[in-house]
């Protein structure tokens, strides 16, 4: 039997291996039978079984059903084998079942097996484990159960248990490090230091995994690139997160110590003896020191610790208390923190003590403490200690501050939270005691630390340099927990301390938004006072509100001085007046005419507007204007110039709340003059700037309300509305305006009545609905009316303060800075409410009552507790022990006082504000647990209260931790229906939620499934929102431990919910959690915030729940049909979508503008879009979108709106009319996507606006200004993106728009986003500023050239580098169009700022090679994308270098270029003559070395790049600068860091999205890439060390990246031609090396680098590979060293190049390829050329001229512009004939074409034409006085026809006459040659000269062409005979000299890049020359007599000594 058992797993395995597809039905036929493969009873056939039964797991799709009975089946039978191979299958097949994601199910079987008997099956579960952490790491195999049971093994009597427990150990030490000491602390000691002793050996670096789930198959493949490459930064920041994941306390089991208590400890520990209590407390000493503790009501334990610890006289106690309380904070941990808040102030007041045992037990007490809650939820009780007067207590609080600062990062630091522990801290740094003053400078030198100087610096503004010196001294020696630099931790959370707080402090950074005001009591009482009357240290940093107080600095420092700027006596006053006064004008201020008081008014006036700030004596100046008759002034008149004089003052002067006192009350008393009063308000609105709205504002109240004038009250209550709405409502005070407003509201006047009414709706706006709470005890009449003015004020934002801000952001702030503060002192508007204390009212007396048995009793204390919140309105958060009290009550048996203390509750949230969050853990959670009470009426008021307090709070909070799943956890239908609902409704309003979300899961997947309905249903409308936050993949994962069946059901429906799944929603939702008002937010200034930073106003929030509630209604209406409506729409979908989908309103448009203008409907203009918006927009395209995309369109799921976008970019060009009639709305619609978070979105968004605006431009259509201003200003927003493609995009789109509205119009729109305070905003509008003016000119510039660049100057002193550089770039710009004028326009500016610029302009002038670069690329730059100029500049010295071997030839259509030889390759005889070193047999080394040398910058690239152009990098956006750095390294000599840097690359090519970056980069690249390959190619390929396999490794990767980038048709095409052709040169050199080939991969690699060149060679730019090939086979051919390999490989390539010739003719630039062509003619004539050993040069250039002729016949020679002398040209020579040759064999009979139209012959005449017009020059010739003419006409003919027959013409005539015209021919020759010739030094022959001078002036000859094979024989013979005759020689010697007439036309040699090229070319010409002169010389008289030449005896000498030179040189080569 067993051996048909064996047959048939054989037979199964072939199987197994032989099915292809994983999904494949076969596999489903074994499932039964795999456990059998396995438990065979026979060793043998086991063996096969095992064999079969693991490629069935690695290959089944089904094999996870299979994991438990075959791991169990494995552990049980197969471990126990004494074959090892059995038991490495066994393992295997375990392994396996892990990659299929079945770990758990393999490690519970495992765990199960340590329990077995059998020693041999735990030893082989053990090394299971330890294999599969090895290699999947701790993430995916569980340590918890492992460690659990790790101290049991090391019990076993079992030797090779106890080894394999130890090697488990040191593995999972290895991943968890010192977490796993804990749990092995008490084993035995001999294995423990064993144990330590391997742990040492361990390598530091983090583990990583070495196999992955199949899930993650990819993520290996790129682990395995970052290792070949080195480590990537990215993947070694995913793996450092690893280790700290899991943490000791995580392993450990939770000790439950409250039921272990002694039961007497209550009594115990209020004993009189302190013997007593000392046992009661060692008793919990002992409970506490376990290091992990069960959750539980620990209330009453600590009550009794705070007690000993606050109360108890026996220091011992207090200390040993201390204890206690630090480990119960240790061992809770989060828990704790709802007992952090009553135990904090107890412990920092009893620092008084002064014993060092106690200090440092409360240190370590109170620092526990701080790890289990967050500094913000503590920050009260800590300030409220900081003011305590013993010095001690102040010392430790402070050094407890710097001490929890260390933990904080920027983010749980921020700013609301700063401000107040800096404000206390500043008082410290002054304090007597020294110790006090040390450690506030620690805690504030921490906080610098943490968050940086620039969060920093505006709460240290006062303080003077000694002390910020010690403050930065102290800030350098800090070290942080996290060990991170200053304010660089702002996203990390917090992990060493103590992981368990992660979630905690990760919220306080989360929470910024929401609860960035915790109210600061003591500051906020003092602030006035301090104000006005204390020293001018403190003066400030108190001061409320946000405008000022952290606004300025130098600004600041005046101020404050000048609050106590004394009162000066009216003698001082009148001496300072009269210095700076005009004399006259102080003797008439008290004239008793009018007229003279009027016109020393206007004397006054004139002296005020010409003073200077620092020069106006203010306080003297007001003092003279009170002067009598002062305010009395009867003249309105004079009294209006009176008070205009007090504002130009303020306005002008530094003026002081002390000058301020002397005017107000005469302004007060002239606001109500009907002629004054406007006057009177400019003058006190003047003051409030000068000395802020606050104070301004509390004097005029009170000196209004204490006059009886109504008028005044009135007038004054108004200008209080107006300077509110105009300076925000910063600092005010409320209470105090509150009283004010109540005498105003009793007034009998009606006028001061509305008034106070108007004010109180301006008020309203900023405090929202809380401000009705202070008049609910008004008349009900009275009270209607305030209702009313409330309701007109709802739906309105409080508009951006416009004043306060300017004047001093001007002087010296940054801009953030000042745009930040706005923003805190709304959000900080609830806590301006003075709030009461109400801790002493809690008396113990009523916590009793509280708790009282009988149920009267108990109503009787609610009662009070409600009466004490409704009196006091804003409470403190501090409210004793009433949360204890009020929990007790909410689980009462009485209903009724269960519903009552909800409502206290719901009472306590209004009151408290957001401070009630430090309640929610101990208070807030018990309310959620009265959601379960089975009465309607008390889960309603419950529901009510807990979403009062979430108002108030936000979500963070309530997510924390465990307590809302322990709540879900319980098995109460009503809880959790009601729960899960309220969940439902929250979760989609949120952006982020706590990581603890994910603990809800399980039961809410319990939930599913639960008996109730109603459950079921909430729990399925909950999902989706659940998956929104926590994502799909980890909602799956956590069915894997649900039972099979319900995970099927689960698992359905989790992907149905994530069908339904939302979006998170934008930005503006952070609004819902805060109750009321938010600050003002711009009234659209198009950047004055990002869109987070915006908070919707307290109008908008009244309504806002529903709001919030709107997504998760409509996502629930759509589960709910989720099956209803597709079935109609289907039905429907047909006919609905087939029509237009914009369609045509006539005059729509223009309605809609008239409607806007008119104010009928809202204008487009806000922070963030609400609601009234969006509704309006929807009803506009209600009449002219079609119904279905418009549902698209405003659907809440961003996928529909992707959908939209789509159809939009389909409809596009064929509903252009359409588009076009409701472009103001579609445009509209794009703002609102700006503002989805969605990035998809937003892309689509930027394509589908390219495409439009492109359209509009070819449309001719030009945007109205409508368009525009609801438009530009949202697209300018998203300039400031993040990310890199979005920010290129709306580069482009604003690029594209000009060409559709006015650059200069645009101007305006750029410079508002350069207000940003966005940095990448303010930066890129900048650059885009500069690209207008460089574009357009200076006109752009508006309103005036001068503002425009006064204001872009401001930005010079940025303190974003970016924005610096984008500053300084664009006024470079500007001087570069508009020269030094542009200093003048700038105006001022400071010695920094304009050194910078000049600077600037300077390097910008140092850059020639950039100008004439950016001149050619600017324009087409511009249109086509917006890589900035920093990009074309980066491009020409990247080109500029590739080139340099060509510099000579001209590629750019400048062919004079071409003629040029640099003075460095300019030959030098006598240089050559005295040189005796041996040149000749280095030469191939020569050339390698010198391109070296030219190359040799870009080796070292950093610095290369950088001195292109420093600020440009900068300038430019990150990406360029991180692209260049990349590249650099890929010619980096170290092989590690060159393949890095490809694979960088390489991700980047690959995708397509991120492809474009290397746009501009791509010669740079290149040249890198063959600099590496001469690299590897000289240096380590010779390097025997090096493994060849590295270098294998490097070329793939160097080969794969030019694959990738050469499969990217617009980037091949960058290319230049110098950099394609040494590219080549590198590729054919590579695809030559012999040792290569030697190589295992050699050939592969040679295959590869075959199929590159040809991707090379179709990809790349067609002329510039073509050029490059041509100057690649001239360079080839003429390098003595180069192999004729080479040359052959350079030819197939143009071989294949003239194969594709046919389909590229029309993309190639024929006149650049002809000039190439032309060059290497004239460097190798024919002759030349048949000398080469291969007939390959000369055909291969035969076939490319004659493809060319056959493609574009007779209009090739249109193409030969770039040549200059075509008439020496042997190119045109050999297309004429070609073309001839074609026509012939055409049958056509016409002439060529020739290039001068003018002269140009009909190309249709006959021969008789012909013939007819050479007989007419013939006569000319013959008669006398035309003869010349005739000569001169026959010479050009001859030219330009070449071939042309003028044989039978001469054959006719007198041997005479054909001499005259042969004669008479080249002297025309000699002549025109003459012309152009430069005089030598020597008579060197014409030819030689040719060579020397730049400009070749050879002309091809009258007869014949240089090789004279067209022309007959006839005529050869015939001019043979005419020379015989002539020199009087015989037959034999014919060929003794050539003709004359190919001597001339020798083609000159043009200049060749490199120096020995040159010098090649010198020799062979010299050479040549000799001969012809041996020849020359054999009849020298005859050519004498001949006139033909005029060689005189002198140039033969002179041919002599330079003959013998040449000698010289040969010899001494030799």
């Amino acid at each position: 039997m067993w051996k048909a058992r064996l047959s048939g797993y054989e037979e199964a395995l072939k199987i197994f291996q032989k099915i292809k597809d994983e999904k494949s039905p076969e596999w489903s036929k074994f499932l039964g039978l795999i456990k059998k493969f396995v438990t065979d009873s026979n060793a043998v056939v086991q063996l096969k079984g095992l064999e079969a039964a693991l490629v069935y797991v690695e290959n089944a799709h089904v094999a996870g059903k299979t994991t438990g009975e075959v791991v169990s089946g494995v552990v049980s039978k197969v471990f126990n084998q004494p074959k090892a191979k059995a038991k490495e299958l066994g393992i295997e097949i375990c392994l396996m079942y892990i990659e299929i994601e079945k770990g758990e199910a393999v490690q519970e079987e495992l765990l199960k097996g340590l329990d077995n008997k059998n020693p041999k099956i735990v030893v082989a579960c053990i090394e299971t484990l330890r294999k599969a952490l090895s290699e999947f790491g701790s993430k995916i195999i569980l340590l918890k159960p492992i460690i659990k049971v790790l101290p049991k093994l090391f019990e076993s009597r079992e030797k090779a248990i106890r080894d394999e427990a130890k090697l488990i150990a040191v593995e999972i030490y290895r991943w968890i490090r010192d977490a796993l000491r804990p749990p092995l602390q008490n084993i035995n000691s001999v294995q423990l230091k064993e144990l330590e002793e391997e742990w040492v050996r361990l390598p530091t670096g983090a583990p990583k995994p070495s196999r992955f789930l199949r899930s993650q198959q990819e993520l290996e493949a790129k682990l395995e690139q970052q290792q070949s490459a080195g480590g990537d930064a990215e993947g070694g920041g995913d793996d450092g997160d690893e280790v700290p994941q899991i943490d000791a306390y995580e392993l450990l089991e939770a000790v439950e110590i409250l039921s272990k208590l002694p039961k007497d400890f209550y009594d115990k520990i209020e004993a009189k003896k302190w013997q007593e209590r000392k046992e009661a407390l060692e008793a919990v000493e002992v409970l506490v020191k376990n290091p992990k503790l069960e959750a539980g009501d620990y209330a009453d334990l600590v009550k009794a610790l705070k007690k000993v610890v606050g109360k108890d006289t026996n220091v011992m106690l207090v200390a040993l208390a201390a204890k206690c309380l630090t480990g119960l904070a240790v061992g809770l941990r989060k828990k704790f923190g709802q007992y952090a808040g009553h135990v904090v102030p107890t412990i920092l007041e009893k620092f008084k003590e002064k014993k060092p045992q106690v200090v440092q037990a409360l240190q370590e007490a109170i620092d526990a403490i701080f790890l289990t809650t967050t500094l913000q939820n503590i920050s009260e009780d800590v300030l409220a200690v900081m003011d305590n007067k013993n010095p001690t207590i102040k010392q430790q609080t402070s050094l407890f501050i710097a001490r929890s600062f260390r933990h904080c990062t920027a983010s749980t630091l921020p700013k609301s939270l700063l401000k107040p522990f800096c404000a206390a801290l500043l008082k410290h740094i002054n304090d007597s005691a020294p110790e006090v003053r040390d450690a506030a400078f620690e805690a504030l030198g921490t906080a610098l630390k943490v968050v940086g100087e620039k969060a920093v610096n505006p709460f240290l503004a006062d303080v003077d340099k000694l002390k910020l010196d010690k403050i930065k001294e102290c800030s350098e020696k800090v070290e942080l927990v996290h060990g991170k630099k200053a304010g660089l931790a702002a996203d990390k959370k917090e992990f060493k301390p103590v992981p368990g707080r992660t979630a905690a402090s990760g919220a306080a950074g989360d929470k910024d938004m929401k609860d960035i005001s915790v109210p600061k009591p003591g500051p906020l009482k003092k602030a006035p006072a301090t104000k006005a009357g204390g020293p001018p240290k403190k003066g400030k940093p108190t001061a409320p509100g946000g405008t000022g107080s952290t606004g300025t600095k130098n600004k600041k420092g005046l101020e404050t001085k000048e609050i106590v700027e004394p009162e000066l006596s009216i003698e001082v006053c009148e001496e300072k007046a009269s210095a700076v006064l005009p004399p006259t004008c102080i003797q008439l201020l008290d004239s008793s005419n009018w007229k003279e008081r009027l016109a020393c008014m206007e004397e006054f006036q004139k002296a005020v507007e010409l003073m200077d700030r620092t020069e106006m004596p203010c306080q003297a100046l007001v003092r003279m204007l009170a002067k009598k008759p002062g305010w009395k002034e009867t003249n309105f008149q004079v009294m209006q110039m009176k008070l205009h004089i007090v504002a130009l003052i303020a306005q002008k002067g530094n003026f002081s709340k002390t000058s301020a006192q002397i005017v107000l009350d005469g302004l007060v008393d002239k606001i109500g003059d009907v002629k004054c009063g406007n006057n009177a308000k400019e003058a006190m609105t003047a003051i409030a700037e000068a000395c802020m709205l606050p104070w301004t504002a509390e004097q005029v109240m009170s000196m209004a309300f204490s006059q009886k004038n109504p008028k005044n009250q009135s007038e004054t209550l108004n200008w209080l509305s107006n300077a509110i709405k105009e300076f925000g409502f910063s600092g005010l005070n409320v209470k105090a305006f509150i009283s004010n407003v109540k005498t105003a509201l009793a007034a009998t006047n009606p006028a001061v009545r509305t008034s106070a009414i108007t004010l109180l709706g301006v008020m309203y706006l900023y405090v929202g609905p809380s401000l009705r709470m202070f008049f609910e005890d008004e008349k009900p009449a009275l009270l209607s009316q305030i209702d009313a003015e409330f309701e007109k004020m709802q739906g309105q934002s409080p508009p951006a303060p416009t004043r306060g801000i300017s004047k001093h952001s001007t002087s010296g702030t940054d801009e953030g800075e000042d745009g930040d503060e706005p923003d805190d002192g709304g959000n900080d508007v609830v806590d301006l409410l003075p709030r009461t204390e109400i801790s002493d009212k809690i008396t113990s007396e009523l916590v009793s009552k509280i708790g009282d048995k009988n149920w009267k009793i108990r109503k009787e204390g609610l009662d009070e507790v409600a009466g004490i919140i409704n009196e006091a309105k804003f409470i403190q958060p501090n409210i004793g022990e009433l949360p204890t009290a009020l929990k007790g009550r909410l689980n009462d048996s009485n209903k009724i006082l269960v519903q009552q203390t909800l409502n206290i509750l719901q009472q306590l949230a209004v009151a408290m504000g957001p401070n009630i969050k430090q309640h929610v853990k101990n208070l807030g959670i018990p309310i959620i647990t009265v959601l379960g009470d089975s009465k309607n009426n008390v889960r309603a008021a419950a529901l009510a209260t807990v979403n009062a307090w979430a108002e108030q709070t936000g979500m963070k909070e309530w997510l924390e931790g465990e307590d809302l799943s322990e709540e879900l956890k319980k098995e109460n239908p009503f809880l959790r229906q009601e729960l899960l609902g309220w969940l439902a409704e929250k979760l989609p309003t949120l952006r982020s939620t706590p990581t603890d979300l994910i603990l809800c899961v399980p039961h809410l997947y319990s939930c599913l499934e639960d008996r109730n309905g109603d459950v079921r249903k909430k729990a399925q409308d909950a999902l989706p929102f659940f998956m929104m936050h926590l994502g799909y993949e980890k909602m799956a994962k956590a069915t894997g431990k649900l039972k099979p069946t319900s995970k099927d059901q689960v698992l359905a429906m989790l992907e149905k919910a994530k069908a339904n799944m939302p979006a998170k929603p934008a930005a503006p939702t952070k609004a819902t959690s805060k109750p009321m008002g938010g600050s003002a937010p711009a009234k659209f200034q198009p950047a004055s915030a990002p869109v987070e930073d915006s908070v919707s106003s307290s109008a908008e929030l009244k309504t806002d729940p529903k709001k919030a509630k709107a997504p998760g209604v409509s996502s629930k209406a759509k589960s709910a049909q989720g099956k209803k409506v597709p079935s109609k729409t289907s039905l429907k979908e047909d006919e609905d979508k087939s029509g237009p989908i914009f369609i045509v309103v006539p005059n729509g448009k223009e309605q809609r503008m008239k409607d806007e203008k008119g104010l009928k409907v809202l204008k487009w203009n806000f922070t963030t879009p609400r609601d009234e918006y969006i509704e309006q927009l929807k009803t506009q395209m209600s009449s002219c979108v079609a119904k279905w995309l418009q549902d698209e369109m405003f659907h809440s799921d961003f996928q529909h709106h992707n959908k939209a976008l789509a159809v939009m970019v389909d409809h596009l060009e064929s509903e252009k009319e359409g588009v076009i009639g409701c472009l103001d709305l579609i445009l509209k619609w794009l703002t609102l996507r700006f503002f989805d978070t969605n990035t998809s979105v937003l892309m689509k968004t930027l394509e589908y606006l390219k495409l439009l605006f492109t359209l509009l431009s070819e449309e001719e259509y030009h945007l109205t200004e409508n368009e525009a201003s609801s438009f530009i200003p949202y697209l300018i927003l998203k300039v400031g993106e993040p990310k890199d493609v979005i920010r290129k995009d709306v580069r482009a789109i604003l690029n594209r728009m000009c060409l559709v509205y006015p650059a200069s119009k645009m101007f305006p729109f750029i410079m508002e986003g350069t207000k940003s305070k966005n940095s990448k905003q303010r930066a890129e509008c900048l650059e885009e500023l500069g690209c207008l003016v460089e574009s357009y000119g200076m006109n752009v510039c508006q309103p005036t050239p001068g503002k425009a660049l006064k204001e872009i100057a401001i930005h010079i002193g940025d303190r974003d580098n970016a924005v610096r550089n984008a500053a300084l770039n664009t006024i470079v710009t500007v001087y570069n169009v508009h020269g030094d004028q542009v200093f003048k326009l700038i105006g001022n500016l400071s010695e920094k700022d304009m050194s910078m610029l000049e600077e600037r302009i300077k390097r910008s002038a140092k850059r020639p090679s950039a100008a004439p670069i950016k001149q050619v690329e600017e324009k087409p730059q511009r249109t086509q994308s917006i890589s900035s100029n920093a990009n074309m500049l980066r491009k020409g010295p990247a080109e500029d270098m590739s080139s340099k071997l060509n510099q000579a030839r001209s590629m750019s259509g400048h062919p004079e270029a071409a003629q040029m030889v640099r003075r460095e390759f300019q030959l030098d005889l006598d240089e050559i003559e005295n040189d005796n070193g041996t040149v000749r047999c280095e030469m191939p080394e020569l050339v390698q070395h010198k391109l070296d040398d030219i190359f040799e910058p870009v080796l070292i690239p950093e610095p290369k790049i950088r001195a292109v152009s420093p600020h440009f990098d900068d300038m430019h956006s990150n990406t360029a600068s991180t692209i260049n750095f990349i590249i650099s390294q890929v010619a980096s000599g170290d092989i590690n860091t060159s393949i890095q840097a490809l694979t960088q690359i390489d991700e980047v090519l690959r995708q397509e999205d991120k492809a474009e970056a290397m746009s501009g980069h791509i010669d740079q690249f290149l040249i890198a890439t063959f600099m590496q390959l001469r690299l590897i190619y000289n240096t380590h390929m010779a390097d025997e060390k090096l493994e060849k396999d590295e270098i294998i490794k490097l070329y793939s990767c160097i080969i794969g990246n030019m694959i990738s980038l050469f499969q990217i048709e617009s980037l091949a095409r960058e290319a230049s031609t110098g950099v394609l052709k040494d590219l080549m040169h590198g590729l054919i050199t590579l695809m030559l090396d012999s040792r290569i080939e030697e190589l295992e991969e050699g050939q592969q690699v040679i295959r590869s680098v075959n199929l590159l060149v040809v991707k090379v060679l179709e990809k790349s730019d067609q002329t510039n590979i073509l050029s490059a090939l041509l100057v690649l086979l001239q360079d080839s051919l003429l390098a003595t060293a180069s192999s004729p390999k080479f040359s052959e490989l350079v030819m197939k390539c143009l071989w294949r190049m003239v194969r594709l010739l046919p389909d590229t003719i029309n993309s190639i630039n024929l006149d650049r390829i002809l000039l190439d062509i032309h060059i290497f003619m004239k460097v190798f004539p024919k002759e030349k050329l048949k000398q080469c050993k291969s007939e390959f040069p000369i055909r291969t250039l035969k076939t490319l001229l004659h493809t060319l002729c056959k493609l574009k016949g007779p209009k090739i020679l249109d193409h030969l512009t770039m040549i200059d002398n075509k008439s020496e040209s042997e190119l045109e020579a050999h297309l004429c004939r070609m073309m001839k040759h074609s026509m012939d064999q055409t049958g056509s009979k016409s002439d060529k074409e020739t290039e001068k139209g003018a002269s140009r012959l009909d190309e249709k005449s006959s021969k008789a034409k012909v013939n007819d017009f050479l007989a007419e020059i013939f006569k000319k010739i013959g008669s006398k006085e035309n003869t010349k003419e005739g000569l001169a006409e026959l010479y050009e003919y001859k030219k330009k026809y070449s071939d042309a027959d003028i044989e039978p013409f001469l054959r006719n005539s007198s041997q005479f006459f054909q001499s005259y015209v042969e004669r008479g021919l080249r002297v025309i020759e000699m002549e025109r040659a003459g012309k152009g010739r430069v005089p030598t030094s020597a008579g060197i022959s014409p030819q030689m000269e040719v060579t020397c001078v730049p400009t070749p002036t050879s002309t091809v000859s009258s007869i014949g062409n240089t090789n004279g094979e067209e022309v007959g024989p006839s005529v050869y013979l015939e001019r043979l005979k005419i020379l015989r005759q002539r020199c009087g020689l015989d037959n034999a010697k014919q060929d003794d000299r050539p003709p004359l007439t190919s001597l001339l036309s020798k083609p000159a040699v043009p200049t060749v890049a490199s120096s020995t090229d040159m010098l090649h070319s010198k020799l062979s010409q010299l050479r040549e020359s000799r001969e012809q002169h041996q020849h020359s010389d054999l009849d020298s008289n005859q050519i004498h007599s001949s006139g033909t030449m005029t060689t005189s005896s002198s140039s033969t000498a002179n041919i002599d000594d330079l003959k013998k030179r040449l000698e010289r040189i040969k010899s001494s080569r030799k």
